[in-house]
């Protein structure tokens, strides 16, 4: 689940292996390219954190970031 904190959205993923976690940093880039919206990420083996906020309104959660959250959302349903 999304948390709202510090003007940022966040949340952490963790996967079985490195692999499951790069694949879906992998799905997360693509999805960020059709939105043109990039997180801010770090990854440590199966652990994924992303953080989403919109810099150019001020370093705030716009809708930008929530629609980002809903597809990555969606990459993990259809992932099953």
């Amino acid at each position: 689940m999304w948390k709202e904190e510090h003007k940022t959205l966040t949340r952490t993923f963790k996967f079985k292996n490195f692999s499951k976690a790069f694949s879906f940093m992998t799905q997360v880039a693509i999805e960020a390219e059709k939105l043109n919206h990039h997180p801010n990420w770090s990854n440590e083996y199966n652990v994924v954190i992303i953080n989403l906020s919109t810099h150019d309104a001020g370093n705030i959660i716009t809708n930008k970031d929530r629609e980002l959250a809903q597809a990555i959302d969606d990459l993990l349903e259809d992932a099953g």
